[in-house]
């Protein structure tokens, strides 16, 4: 045989042995993920058995929760609402499903008594002086698992998920909403300012540390019931708040503040969508937000970025931001653009946000950039993409150079080549996060901002509203540490509002909120709730018994 023949054949008979061997590999490895998950159905189901009937030996006499007609459920959603519609962060903040209990004794509602709920005292200046802790630390979440629970999803609807308490942490949505003021001082600032485009910078680090607050916040926020109500006035920060569960199907939240010196008026009503995605939980923000620079007579109005929970089966809970937001300047025509950046394969754009302020005539006034978690710089757009253009070339190399094993994305959280935002030369500091307090481990990874949203004193208390969120006694009772108690309370406020609800159909009584009403944003045009006043007044009269 001639040697090039022979080097053909052999050359054939290689390649193959090499796709057979391919393929040996392939079906190797497809029947491995069959087989996991095989186990993983089988464990499921076993995991749901050895609940129900767990549930069953605890709760003596209540029914099992797959027998319960849809209207039993607290949050069961109609068929047209059946994509998962959530209450905003709870959806943003880990598990985010709507809670929906067995329904408990009914007992009566009682703040816990004996502990502290944190009323602050008076500093010699007149400024109240803030707790820096909660009456009790968090529970360890070690013992239970996100994976039994969402074993629940095999053949249901999200909605009808049940979560324990424990994954809660002791806020109502609506002081979690709450926590886009805890960096105020920005709107004071653009207020301050007579050039647009500097105004626009500080409206952009606004929008921005409105989000940062939700980093490491693996606990979700109560669902607030329809009607509940939250108020928030600080003397230090200059302004004061209301907002009210306005929808329950949908779940929709308003608010409105203002600030004490009649600078800004900031509002808007927040209603996410929510998709599940087998190891991950998406909520895509419906809802406008709206920042009136009163001395200015402008308006700017936003959405916030997508946000996506990871890892709520098994592993570490991660957090990360996505999508683009617009900020509109609706008298100048300015607009900033926003990318939250997906963390990347590599996590190299973890965290990062980036973007340009722009004329009416998409002229690039501005760059903007930073991270979500830690900071936000302002740049000459000119010097950004010359930035951004060397950076590219230096991380395509780096790709070229880098032999990966497998093409499949991890969902494990990446780690970043730098936790730190390198400074761009002739960049200036729009805003940086305040640091967390030493103890904000131990209580649900809150900031300082948040550890005050639930203090109540005797004099707050007679003043306040019946449908406040500091007096809910599940959110009061697990802050004082009393699961059990927070566990039971929490059931007994769900039954008594399917009761309520119940028999507003039965009447055919429609539902009737107190401080907002419907309505055209009057800046955007989309639809939005709007805040009717009065309700600094303190005529509280005829209001709804849900707690």
């Amino acid at each position: 045989m001639e040697p090039h023949v022979e080097c053909l054949i052999s050359t054939g008979t290689g390649n193959l042995a090499r796709k057979f061997s391919f393929g040996l590999v392939r079906n190797f490895k497809l029947e491995q993920e069959q087989e996991k998950n095989k186990i993983l159905s089988e464990a499921l189901e076993t995991l749901a058995t050895e609940h129900h009937e767990l549930e069953r030996s605890l709760v003596e006499g209540s029914p099992p929760v797959s027998i319960l007609s849809e209207e039993e459920f607290y949050d069961a959603l109609s068929g047209s609402e059946s994509e998962g519609s959530l209450t905003c962060l709870e959806a943003v903040t880990a598990h985010s499903f709507e809670e929906n209990e067995v329904p408990g004794s009914s007992g009566k509602h009682r703040m816990s008594e004996g502990k502290d709920c944190g009323g602050g005292d008076a500093l010699s200046n007149g400024i109240k002086k803030h707790r820096t802790s909660l009456p009790s630390p968090m529970f360890s979440r070690n013992d239970f698992s996100i994976w039994s629970i969402l074993r629940k999803c095999i053949g249901m609807e999200l909605s009808k998920i049940t979560m324990p308490v424990i994954f809660n942490e002791p806020l109502s949505f609506l002081q979690r909403l709450t926590e886009y003021m805890e960096h105020t001082y920005l709107i004071h600032k653009a207020s301050s300012l007579s050039d647009p485009v500097e105004r626009m910078q500080c409206v952009a680090a606004f929008a921005v540390s409105a989000v940062a607050s939700q980093w490491e916040r693996t606990g979700k926020p109560f669902n607030p019931l329809l009607g509940e109500t939250y108020e928030l006035v600080r003397d230090d920060l200059g302004f004061r708040l209301i907002s009210e569960q306005v929808s329950h199907h949908p779940p929709i939240s308003a608010f409105h503040a203002e600030g004490l010196n009649n600078d800004f008026i900031f509002h808007g009503s927040i209603y996410p969508k929510l998709k599940f995605w087998g190891k991950s939980v998406e909520a895509e923000p419906k809802g406008t937000i709206t920042l009136e620079l009163l001395d200015h007579n402008e308006a700017y109005t936003w959405t916030n970025p997508t946000c996506c929970v990871h890892n709520i089966i098994v592993g570490k809970l991660w957090i990360e931001q996505y999508g683009n937001v617009e900020i509109i300047n609706h008298k100048t025509g300015d607009k900033c653009v926003l990318n939250f950046k997906p963390c990347g394969l590599f996590g190299k754009e973890l965290h990062k946000v980036e973007g340009y302020i722009q004329d009416k005539s998409k002229k690039k006034l501005c760059a903007l950039y930073g991270k979500w978690t830690e900071c936000l710089y302002s740049v000459d757009p000119a010097t950004f993409d010359a930035y951004k253009k060397n950076d590219k070339k230096n991380t395509e190399e780096k790709k070229n150079s880098k032999q990966t094993s497998s093409s499949e994305e991890s969902d494990e959280m990446p780690v970043p080549d730098s936790e730190s935002v390198f400074i761009i030369p002739g960049s200036v500091l729009l805003w940086r996060i305040a640091p967390r307090p030493p103890n904000s481990a131990q209580m649900y990874n809150f900031t300082s901002f948040a550890m005050v949203l639930n203090e109540v004193d005797k004099e707050m208390e007679s003043v306040i509203p019946k449908t406040d969120c500091r007096l809910r006694p599940d959110i009061r009772a697990m802050e004082n540490g009393e699961i059990d108690l927070a566990s039971e309370e929490k059931k007994r406020l769900e039954e008594k509002q399917r009761a309520a609800r119940k028999n507003r159909s039965k009447s055919e009584e429609d539902w009737k909120t107190r401080w907002f009403h419907q309505g055209p944003n009057p800046y955007s045009g989309a639809q939005d709730w709007i805040y009717s006043g009065s309700y600094w007044d303190r005529n509280y009269f005829n209001l709804p018994d849900i707690y």
